[in-house]
């Protein structure tokens, strides 16, 4: 289980600090819930949302 911290990113612009999201996140259940990366998809464990990646 990965620890909620490697989602995201801090980033210092100046003398102020934003946080990034690495992974994409859900647009069903909204900010908070990450999609899964899969080999050929992205899905959600919460909903079962699924994007299938393009073919390269």
């Amino acid at each position: 289980m990965r620890m909620i911290h490697s989602y995201y990113e801090v980033l210092k612009e100046g003398d102020r600090l934003r946080l990034k999201r690495k992974r994409r996140t859900c647009p069903r259940c909204g900010a908070g819930v990450f999609l899964a990366e899969h080999e050929d998809r992205y899905s959600c464990g919460k909903c079962g949302y699924t994007e299938f990646k393009k073919k390269r």
